[in-house]
């Protein structure tokens, strides 16, 4: 549940300059202002002087690939750095990477975070920090806290430690308990430019620049996404299968059978992201707990390993649903085109690489009919979002689609 990965910084030696922990929030300079001046007010308040502009709790929100959890940890890397944020010292590139010894950063690859898990944050927070500076809590899926999390984190941030500083990342602000939204300071975050997310691509990650500017493009200001698309093919395969669904839906066994294979193709992306880790992670558990072949397991061993695969079977159930939801966004993307082209409106297409197949639509349909496509897709997330089985709200989702 604890992460220790960092901001995606370039390989050793690439020919890339760093300026400040800011570079990678992209397109948000308001926010970029409004965090550089409070880490500036952090440190001066460390040496005695005021600190306006500083305060004990933040709530990052904004939409998926946005950069919340970018803006937090450089925040915290500015809060550690002694020159507030330089991008060069130890302190700030292991807050950064999630290494700090004084950054904890807390995120789920479950469905949830449960009270068990915010009750050790909130003993963590209640630690001096060894560097002298601040203890800063990451808090990366704030959404998922449970009511009885949430209301455990509550206190704490209520009557927060000295020099304890809590960041909290949520899609939007209404997903935060109002009790604890109420005691954040609020930084609201926006969907990037896919100019601005190209030159990124470009400039951390060596993509080609016409690679680049279709993955912006494609991902819709996601800038993780972005990357799997200009740099994993079959990323950009998948995607395309997704959008080509629309165009499949003849009949209604035609319809069932792309739902299927939607939902087939999202579960083959999720193992695949989660089998390695899932292997990695009984491995270990087995050797630090002396289960070999051969051996005699030790008293509790089973006890413990029945629980990490209790914990990787909701992993895989949140990396599925994770990968349908992608998914379902692309598809979306397609139908928001299509009504782009019947309304006449001069913008720039998401999936422009398939104007052809968008026109072809456009021209056999109806504003009206793509309307209630779209919202066919939404309902398709919503239902999966509230437990509906993935197949069955897939299933129904292709079924609207084919009667339009």
């Amino acid at each position: 549940m604890t992460s220790t990965s960092g901001t995606a910084w370039p390989a050793a030696g690439a020919p890339v300059v760093t300026r400040s922990v800011w570079d990678d929030l992209v397109g948000q300079q308001r926010a970029v202002d409004v965090l550089a001046r409070a880490a500036r007010a952090a440190a001066a308040g460390l040496r005695g002087e005021p600190a306006e502009g500083m305060t004990h709790a933040w709530l990052f929100t904004g939409p998926p690939g946005s950069g919340r959890s970018n803006a937090a940890r450089a925040f915290a890397a500015a809060l550690q750095c002694a020159d507030a944020g330089c991008a060069r010292c130890d302190a700030c590139h292991t807050a950064l990477f999630g290494t700090h010894a004084d950054v904890e950063v807390t995120n789920t690859s479950n469905l949830s975070i449960g009270v068990k898990e915010a009750r050790a944050l909130v003993s963590r927070a209640a630690r001096h920090p060894a560097g002298g500076r601040w203890q800063v809590m990451i808090v990366e899926d704030a959404d998922r806290l449970t009511d009885q999390a949430a209301n455990a984190l509550l206190k704490a941030i209520e009557e927060p430690t000295p020099h304890t500083v809590w960041l909290l990342c949520a899609p939007s602000i209404e997903d935060a308990l109002p009790t604890i939204r109420s005691r954040c300071r609020h930084v609201s975050l926006r969907t990037p430019p896919t100019a601005a997310v190209a030159d990124v691509l470009v400039r951390r990650d060596q993509v080609d620049p016409a690679m680049a500017t279709f993955a912006a493009r494609a991902a819709q200001g996601h800038i993780g996404r972005a990357k799997r698309l200009a740099t994993d093919e079959e990323a950009r395969l998948r995607r395309h299968a997704v959008l080509n669904l629309p165009l499949s839906l003849a009949n209604l066994s035609s319809a069932l059978e792309s739902a299927a294979a939607l939902v087939d193709a999202a579960t083959a992306e999720a193992t695949e992201i989660t089998a390695p880790l899932d292997a990695q992670e009984v491995e270990d558990t087995r050797r630090a707990l002396g289960v070999g072949q051969g051996t005699r397991q030790p008293p509790g061993a089973a006890a413990v390993l029945k629980e990490l695969a209790v914990e990787q079977k909701r992993r895989a159930t949140r990396s599925r649903r994770d990968a349908i939801d992608r998914a379902l966004v692309d598809l979306a993307s397609f139908y928001r085109d299509v009504l782009a082209v019947q309304a006449g409106a001069a913008i720039e297409l998401v999936n422009d690489e398939m104007r052809e197949a968008v026109t072809s639509v456009a021209r056999g349909s109806t504003p009206e009919a793509t309307l209630r496509c779209i919202d066919a897709v939404l309902a398709a997330r919503t239902a999966i979002d509230a437990n509906v089985a993935p197949l069955l709200a897939v299933e129904a989702m292709t079924v609207a689609l084919r009667a339009g």
